[in-house]
């Protein structure tokens, strides 16, 4: 048995601190981050009943980094991969023989290159079976809704990063048209040219309101994404944590469908032993190549900094099929799309077309500033 380990952190310091030290809450944000600060890695829960079809399994363990997606971008870099380190070594000393990085651990400076130099064990983002969960999901979803997507227009938000980059070469050639949207117009435009079809590049979120299908996965922090900036009808697969698109889309668009990347189907009587928001026998896809490679014996710095290679995303997908990980539905916003929760957004783009409403009240409220 290869043992793994997998690094998890508060997104909203206030929210997600107060669910083990509820008093907090009555703190204001600063306050929290200041006690995070001087809090060490722990050891959340342990992860047991993972097995594969093969016969092959592996246990884990939740590692808690006490650092918000805000303190690792604003604290010195050195501070933040040795908070990092600390979570390896403690995985180590628990018997891990590889790590995962969760969240904002996997993209904070040069996305796990450094903590896979400085590591007593293998370490992997998981961004490999993360591209291949969001192209997945989101060609499932374009399906469900009915969109021909050799007549469609793809948009990929954060395309310069290490997964945006790789699901815009890889699905680019399904679509009739593919807009990349990056902060950096020349690091876009040097992605555009990688791509075997004709893509534009582009700095401005406002493209969006052209494409019927989105991936967008950028490490704001924050969202980027709001209700007027989609199109009626359109599927928005949304891969970054925290997430890109506001949580405005779930109030104000019923004529969208808003899907997270990456959630897998774990093969067993899998038990996490603490709760994060999905739900029994689930997990983030960062998080199952983690086990895949632990039930593989494969404890290998499998997925490390900003490049994800379409042979990385292939091999991640024949490992998941050998060992039984498959995609398990949609969720939106923490909770599952039900298939009437698919259902209701078709009609609801069937209602605003009979209308003639060709663009919501917010679209058009936006176009008309």
């Amino acid at each position: 048995m290869t043992p793994f380990a997998f690094v998890v952190h508060p997104i909203d310091a206030k929210r997600d601190v107060a669910r083990k030290y509820p008093l907090v809450r009555f703190l204001p944000e600063k306050g929290i981050e200041w006690f995070l600060r001087r809090k060490k890695p722990m050891v959340l829960s342990e992860i047991t009943g993972v097995t594969s079809p093969t016969g092959a399994q592996t246990k884990g363990w939740f590692i808690g980094c006490p650092l918000s997606p805000r303190m690792m971008l604003e604290l010195p870099l050195e501070f933040v991969y040795g908070r990092i380190l600390e979570c390896c070594e403690l995985a180590a000393s628990k018997g891990a023989k590889i790590i995962g990085l969760g969240a904002f651990t996997a993209v904070v400076g040069d996305g796990g290159k450094t903590i896979s130099d400085r590591s007593p064990i293998a370490v992997t983002t998981g961004n490999s079976y993360t591209v291949a969960t969001a192209i997945d999901g989101a060609m499932e979803a374009a399906k469900l809704m009915e969109i021909d997507t050799s007549k469609a227009t793809l948009a990929v938000v954060g395309a310069t990063g290490a997964i945006g980059k790789t699901c815009a070469q890889l699905m680019a050639p399904h679509f009739e048209r593919t807009v990349l949207i990056g902060r950096n117009l020349a690091r876009t435009q040097a992605v555009a040219d990688s791509i075997s079809v004709e893509v534009t590049a582009t700095t401005s979120i406002d493209a969006l309101r052209e494409a019927e299908v989105i991936v967008t996965v950028t490490s704001a922090g924050d969202a980027v994404i709001q209700p007027e900036h989609l199109k009626s009808g359109a599927v928005v697969c949304d891969v970054a944590r925290p997430r890109d698109v506001s949580v405005r889309v779930s109030r104000e668009r019923d004529d969208v469908l808003v899907i997270e990347g990456g959630v897998v189907a774990v093969p067993g009587d899998v038990r996490f032993g603490m709760e994060f928001g999905f739900p029994p026998k689930t997990a983030y896809a960062c998080m199952s190549e983690t086990m895949l490679l632990a039930l593989e014996d494969r404890p290998e710095p499998f997925t490390i900094g900003k490049d994800v290679t379409a042979e990385q995303v292939l091999e991640t997908q024949r490992l998941a099929k050998k060992h039984g990980f498959k995609l398990a539905g949609f969720r939106s916003f923490e909770k599952a799309v039900a298939k009437e929760t698919i259902e209701r957004v078709k009609a609801a783009v069937a209602r605003r077309k009979a209308e003639g409403k060709t663009v919501p009240p917010s679209v058009a409220r936006a176009e008309s500033r």
